[in-house]
């Protein structure tokens, strides 16, 4: 709901206000509906509001607490309110207008630095405690809010942005070698497996689920969250378990709505998102208010080249699920004038780093323009439901089984799922052995296995020793583990912060720019916690996979979308095709590109000149999925940002 900052001058020095004033300056660029500060002595606090909530309406931040002498500025939402009025024992007459920064100050003088742990919701927040004369705050489980710190020993300060901390004169601007190392040396889409740097050498972050305390000279991070899996739930029957999913997703989905704007929520054909509307429309249908549902769909020029189960037009699924949930208004955008290329300088200048997203990048910024359009307050999403709604592939859970010798229950659901996929159940038995036993894949190999290109220059790699502490981290290039199969990955998906950064951090700052916010039921730490307490059969059964979501949107969602196991929603595979009209630009930058030897100096030049090569020969649409493409346009974000940003 806000962008915080603040500073605190640790030689207890009396604050200068101007610098104050010139991190609330750099804050302009954002929309607000209103903005103050508070300081005293050595201690300065800022926030620029934006209001979401009905109780955020009116709102001072910071505020500080006389009787408590407690100051705060926080960026938040707090979905578990009603658990907090009773754990704190809250009078009734002051629960429905209390403010969600309020309630985490309430929080705090009862727990102390424990308090993260008993908050749900997205949240970055800093507490003055005059008594003990410190500095404590802390980010949500995930990341969903930024906060960023520059500490000098003497002077401690910090900000929702980066850009506000950059403006202090005592903040050298100073690229960090170590976080682009990390950025190049791995192809997945995770930025860097050190959750707490940033691009630049004097600012970094709290990682997700940690909370940050500065006293004494002293700047302290620690972890208070460990989202693992808990003891087993057991219940009675299938039925119970849907009946018991149903309750924690409901609430979590009716803990986002709050807002006194609109309710908006990205839509796709698939599950997860369908899951969302369904849950959101049906409550909302109680207050008498309409969902505003956001899709996005390729121009209609393009034609489709991938294979027939994916399906990058999701329209036919959307309408589907509009038809069938009711109480929606439904929107479909094609961004015809929007490409990856086009949006680098701005989405960089929102991103304040470089990113890997780029297929998804027009559309992501361009359903936030939108929401903003229809005074939409909140934008729900299902982007966490792979891991935990919607979770469950049917190949690892046979693969399981096949490893502990349930060969008969093996049987029966591979008869199941063959029938169901049309698929061929020979072939499905050869796929899941090489799953459960991956010697296999080492002594009898299948084709060729394809590395994306190294995009890092070895001599700068070998500087960094970047490639060892990747190893060290007991990651392959990618990002992921090497070992373990998908229940494996799940649960390390949860126990590392730095998988959350990169999209939380583009959702923190779109919300920012467009002021509302994008909210994940799915991504809920009730939701996570009862996911990951599930037995694995009530994922996988009777032949599907994805079976708790499945089973327990029977009469919520179509059975087209509902028991679809065959075809699947692509976004993004039209990125090479808008950007047709301008390739020839596109070409002459990176041209450019491979002569700039500042630039050379991280990226490696034989690679770019490789696929460069690829690039001159003209565009094709399906070279949207080919590896030397995506090579070419991580490096072009890349050099605009050491060329423009750092």
């Amino acid at each position: 709901m806000s962008a915080i900052t603040g500073i605190f001058y640790l030689n207890e020095e009396p604050i200068d206000i101007e610098h104050g004033g010139d991190l609330m300056e750099v804050l302009q660029e954002y929309p607000a509906d209103v903005t103050h500060i508070w300081h005293k002595g050595n201690i300065f606090l800022g926030c620029h509001a934006q209001w979401i909530t009905p109780e955020s309406v009116g709102e001072r931040l910071p505020c500080y607490d006389y009787e408590r002498q407690l100051a705060i500025t926080a960026d938040a939402i707090i979905d578990n309110r009603n658990e907090l009025f009773e754990r704190l024992q809250v009078e009734y007459t002051y629960r429905k207008g209390m403010s969600d920064s309020t309630l985490i100050l309430l929080a705090y003088q009862k727990w102390g630095e424990e308090t993260p742990k008993y908050l749900v919701g997205d949240f970055a927040f800093m507490i003055w405690d005059e008594r003990k004369h410190r500095l404590f705050g802390a980010r949500d489980f995930s990341g969903s809010r930024t906060l960023y710190f520059h500490n000098n020993h003497n002077r401690f300060s910090f900000c929702t942005t980066i850009k506000p901390l950059l403006s202090l004169p005592y903040v050298e601007k100073r690229l960090n070698e170590q976080w682009l190392a990390e950025y190049l040396a791995i192809t997945g889409m995770f930025d860097t497996v050190d959750a707490s740097i940033t691009p630049y050498k004097h600012i970094e972050q709290v990682p997700p689920s940690h909370c940050i305390l500065v006293e004494k000279n002293k700047v302290m991070l620690r972890r208070y969250a460990y989202v693992t899996p808990e003891k087993k739930l057991k219940l009675g029957s299938n039925q119970e378990y849907v009946e018991a999913f149903q309750s924690i997703f409901q609430e979590a989905v009716i803990s986002r709505l709050r807002t006194y704007k609109q309710v908006g929520a990205q839509l796709s054909g698939g599950l997860d998102s369908g899951a969302v509307v369904s849950f959101a429309a049906k409550s909302l249908r109680m207050e008498n208010k309409k969902l505003y549902t956001l899709s996005y769909i390729p121009p209609d020029d393009f034609k489709d080249f991938t294979p027939k189960y994916l399906m990058p037009n999701e329209t036919p699924f959307i309408q589907s699920t509009v038809k069938y949930v009711g109480n929606i208004t439904d929107y479909y955008y094609d961004f015809k004038e929007k490409n990856s290329y086009s949006e680098i300088e701005d989405f960089l200048n929102v991103m304040e780093m470089p990113y890997k997203f780029f297929e998804n990048s027009f559309w992501l910024k361009g359903m936030f323009e939108e929401a903003h359009k229809k005074q939409i307050g909140v934008l729900l999403n299902g982007d966490r439901g792979n891991f935990t709604i919607s979770w469950g592939s049917a190949l690892d859970y046979y693969a399981r089984l096949l490893k502990k010798f349930k060969w008969l229950r093996l049987y029966q659901e591979l008869n199941q799922y063959s029938e169901k996929v049309k698929g061929d159940k020979l072939r499905n038995l050869k796929l899941i052995g090489r799953i459960g036993f991956p010697v296999i894949n080492k002594i009898f190999p299948q084709g060729t296995s394809f590395k994306f290109p190294r995009l890092i220059n070895p001599v700068f790699a070998e500087r960094t020793g970047i490639f060892k502490k990747i190893k060290e981290q007991g990651l392959d290039e990618t990002g992921a583990y090497p070992i373990g199969d998908d229940f494996e990955q799940r649960i390390r998906h949860f126990a590392d912060v730095f998988y959350w950064n990169a999209s939380n951090t583009l959702a923190a700052k779109l919300s920012l720019r467009y002021s509302l916010w994008k909210r994940d039921p799915t991504n809920d730490l009730r939701v996570v916690r009862f996911c990951l307490s599930l037995p694995e059969e009530q994922y996988v059964q009777d032949g599907l996979d994805r079976a708790l979501i499945r089973r327990s949107t029977e009469n919520l969602l179509p059975d087209d979308i509902r028991l679809n196991q065959s075809i699947y929603g692509v976004q993004g595979t039209d990125w090479v095709h808008r950007m047709i009209p301008f390739w020839n630009e596109y070409v002459e930058e990176l041209q450019q590109l491979k002569s700039d030897q500042d630039v050379l100096e991280f990226l490696d030049g034989q690679v770019i000149e490789a696929a460069l090569l690829k690039a001159e020969e003209g565009p094709r649409p399906e070279y949207a999925i080919n590896p030397d493409f995506k090579t070419l346009m991580r490096s072009l974000i890349v050099y605009r940002f050491i060329k423009t940003f750092a």
